[in-house]
């Protein structure tokens, strides 16, 4: 049987949309690498346990709440990492920055029984890539582990690595996530966490008692970066304390 190809099946009018909206996000894809550079240009980063981000070769998976991508997207550019982008509305746009960015990127989702991209990514990892990715994305709730990046780990046997950001002055876009940009000449906190190891062969009341683990780690070193940054009212809501023997079980 021979497939068409859906850009041999659309009409002229929908491939000349297309073209459109893809110039668009070059375009405003650019603008806003741009941006992104002039302003990290003028920051200073101050690292707390800088030695966690040296995978010596190997695979890793780093993990931040999608509100406080800005500063990793900035800090791993050009290292030839990995992420992995939401087939969503404006993932051609992402694409477009992360690319530019110098990332290696994948399209596909974790969320919503995204297995695929899950799998896919994972394989990367276990060849030794470094993914960078952001467990409550692309449209979250805000600070809630999603599974996938459990089962990443799980089938890659890479280690979770969990990162707190934060930036002592700031500007907060009014989103579902709250996406925190530097003001110029700020300094940024960014602390690294200890390493989580996640077994194979997992059933799903354990993965998600690591994804809960994992959300726990990411909240708990973004407390320690919003205090570092001068802000001591981290919300109650986004729990810190580790999980108790019983929860464990």
């Amino acid at each position: 049987m021979t497939i068409t190809p859906a850009s041999e099946t659309s009409t002229p009018e929908e491939r000349a949309e297309q073209r459109r909206k893809e110039r668009r996000s070059r375009v405003l894809g650019f603008c806003i690498f741009q941006f992104a550079r002039l302003i990290f240009r003028t920051v200073r980063v101050h690292f707390v346990r800088p030695e966690g981000l040296d995978t010596k070769n190997a695979g890793a998976v780093f993990v931040t709440w999608h509100g406080r991508s800005f500063i990793p997207a900035q800090v791993f550019r050009n290292k030839g990492y990995w992420a992995l982008i939401s087939l969503s509305r404006d993932g051609e746009l992402q694409n477009n920055i992360f690319q530019r960015l110098g990332f290696q990127t994948v399209r596909g989702s974790t969320g919503r029984g995204g297995v695929k991209g899950a799998l896919q990514m994972a394989r990367k990892v276990k060849e030794g890539g470094v993914l960078a990715f952001t467990p409550d994305g692309p449209r979250g709730p805000t600070h809630k582990c999603q599974a996938g990046v459990i089962l990443m780990a799980e089938k890659s046997g890479a280690p979770i690595i969990p990162l707190g950001i934060s930036v002592n002055r700031r500007w907060l876009v009014r989103s579902w996530d709250s996406y925190l940009l530097p003001k110029p000449f700020s300094h940024v906190y960014f602390v690294v966490g200890d390493p989580i190891y996640v077994p194979a062969n997992l059933d799903e009341t354990r993965r998600n008692r690591y994804a809960t683990q994992v959300e726990i780690a990411i909240n708990g070193v973004e407390k320690q970066a919003e205090a570092l940054a001068g802000y001591n009212d981290y919300p109650t809501e986004w729990r810190t304390t580790p999980l108790t023997p019983e929860e464990r079980e």
